[in-house]
C-alpha cells in the first residue's frame, strides 16, 4: 500500500475513534496487549532477521536498542495495560465561564486527530506509540527505520488484530510500508492528512523534520544530558549516579553524556570515576574524554572540539572540571540539548539555583538522569521527549496527544 492510501485511510479512522467511550478504548487496548503477547513467536523470529541484517551496519550499543526478548516484548504488553487504566484525556472542561448574559463557554480537551511518527531502530516505540494513541483517541500512522522494519511490521500486525478482535477499524493503528526518505517527506509534508509529527531519533533525524515538516511537528528525543557534581556533594553518591546514567543504558536518549566536576573535589572524585567506570572487570568500560583540568588529574582521552556537543549514545563520557556552579550552568546552556541535566549537591541554596537556572525539559537534584521516562513518571509509557516549549514538554503522555476546543452554548444569543 502506498503512503498516500495509508494516510487516506488513517484520516478516515479519525471521527469513529475520536467519539468512542472509555471503556471501548480501553478494551481495545486490553485486546491490543493480548495479541501482542499471543504473537510473541512471530514478533522475535521477525526481530531476529531485523538483528542479523543489522550486524553490520550498527553498533553493537544500537543493536541492544533494536534486539526484543520474551520479556520485553512482556513489557510492552505490560505497557499497554498500564495505559489502559489510566484516567482518558478527552472529554474533560478544562475551564469554563457563564457570561452575565448567561452564555456558556466550555474549554474542551479533544484528540489531535492523526499523528505521525517517524522513530529508528525502537521497536518498543511502536506498541507505546500505538497504545498513546489510542487512549488518547488519535489515530497514529507509524514510520520507523528500515532496520526494524520487519519487527514493528510484526508488532503492529498484532496490534491491528487486537483492535478488529475489540470491534473496532484495524486503520487507527497505521505502519508506513515504504523505508525510504520519500515516505518520510511525505509524512512531513502531508498536510491534509497528518495534524502533529512527532520525530524520534537522533540529531539528524530531528533536523530533517524541524527543517523540512509542513505539518506542525514537534522535537523530541536528543539527549546531550549533564550531571553537575557540585563541591558539596556527597561522593559516593555522585559516583552511583553518574555511573548508572551513564552505564546503565548508554544507548537512550537520558543517558549522562557530559560529567561536570566542580574544581575544588575534582581530584578526589575524578580518580574514583575513572576507577569505577573504566574497571576492566566491568562488561563494558567507559572512555573517559577529558578537559585539559580533567586530564592533569586523570588519564583519559583528550577532548576534542565536538565532544561537549555529542550524542554519544555509547560508552564514552565528556568529563570537564569547572570552577562552581555558575560556570556548569553557563556550559549546560551553551552544550544542552534541554533534555535532561542534574546536579549533586548537599546544599540547598546551590541545588536551588541550579534548577532555577538551567533550562531543560527535566531538572534533577541528587538523582540520575535515567529518569526521564514516560513509565518513570507515571504515564504509563511514552510517545517521545519534547526538548521544545510548545506545546508539550519533557515526556509525551495521553495529556499531550490531546489539543481543545470551545464549546458555547446559548439560548438564541446574538451579538
Amino acid at each position: 500500500m502506498t503512503t498516500l492510501e495509508i494516510l487516506q485511510r488513517a484520516k478516515a479512522a479519525t471521527a469513529a475513534l475520536s467519539t468512542l467511550t472509555t471503556e471501548t478504548k480501553n478494551a481495545a487496548l486490553l485486546a491490543m496487549a493480548d495479541a501482542l503477547v499471543e504473537d510473541t513467536t512471530s514478533i522475535l523470529a521477525a526481530n531476529a532477521t531485523d538483528m542479523e541484517a543489522a550486524k553490520a551496519t550498527i553498533s553493537s550499543v544500537m543493536l541492544d536498542r533494536l534486539a526484543l526478548t520474551e520479556d520485553r516484548i512482556a513489557a510492552m504488553a505490560e505497557g499497554i495495560r498500564q495505559v489502559a487504566a489510566l484516567p482518558d484525556p478527552v472529554g474533560h472542561t478544562l475551564n469554563e465561564t457563564i457570561r452575565s448574559d448567561g452564555l456558556r463557554i466550555r474549554k474542551v480537551s479533544v484528540p489531535v486527530g492523526v499523528v505521525g511518527i517517524i522513530y529508528e531502530s525502537r521497536p518498543n516505540v511502536t506498541s507505546d506509540a500505538a497504545a498513546l494513541a489510542v487512549k488518547s483517541g488519535n489515530v497514529c500512522v507509524l514510520r520507523g527505520g528500515k532496520e526494524a522494519y520487519r519487527s514493528a511490521a510484526a508488532i503492529v500486525t498484532a496490534l491491528r488484530r487486537g483492535l478488529e478482535q475489540a470491534g473496532l477499524a484495524a486503520d487507527m493503528v497505521n505502519l508506513i510500508e515504504d523505508t525510504t526518505r520519500q515516505s518520510a517527506t511525505e509524512l512531513m509534508k502531508a498536510d491534509a492528512y497528518v495534524d502533529l509529527l512527532i520525530p524520534r531519533g537522533g540529531a539528524g533525524l530531528i533536523r530533517a523534520c524541524v527543517e523540512n515538516a509542513t505539518v506542525p511537528c514537534i522535537q523530541t528525543g536528543t539527549g546531550i544530558c549533564h550531571i553537575y557534581v557540585d563541591k558539596a556533594a556527597d561522593l559516593d553518591m555522585a559516583l552511583n549516579i553518574v555511573d548508572n546514567a551513564k552505564m546503565s543504558r548508554p544507548s537512550v536518549c537520558n543517558a549522562c553524556e557530559v560529567c561536570l566536576v566542580h574544581r575544588d573535589i575534582a581530584s578526589a572524585f575524578l580518580p574514583r570515576l575513572k576507577e569505577r567506570l573504566c574497571d576492566p572487570a566491568r562488561p563494558h568500560t567507559a572512555e573517559l574524554r577529558l578537559d585539559t583540568a580533567a586530564a592533569a588529574i586523570i588519564d583519559g582521552t583528550p577532548a576534542g572540539e565536538t565532544d561537549f556537543d555529542t550524542e554519544f549514545l555509547d560508552y564514552i563520557l565528556a568529563v570537564r572540571v569547572v570552577e562552581d556552579v555558575e560556570q556548569a550552568i553557563t556550559h549546560i546552556a551553551a552544550h544542552s540539548t534541554h533534555h535532561s541535566e542534574a546536579i549533586v549537591t548537599a546544599d540547598a541554596a546551590t541545588a536551588a539555583r541550579f534548577t532555577a537556572a538551567v533550562d531543560s525539559s527535566a531538572v534533577y537534584v541528587n538523582a540520575s538522569t535515567r529518569f526521564t521516562d514516560g513509565g518513570e513518571f507515571g504515564l504509563g509509557c511514552e510517545m517521545g521527549i519534547s526538548t521544545q516549549k510548545l506545546h508539550a514538554r519533557g515526556p509525551m503522555g495521553l495529556a499531550e496527544l490531546t489539543t481543545y476546543k470551545y464549546i458555547i452554548t446559548g439560548e438564541g444569543h446574538v451579538r
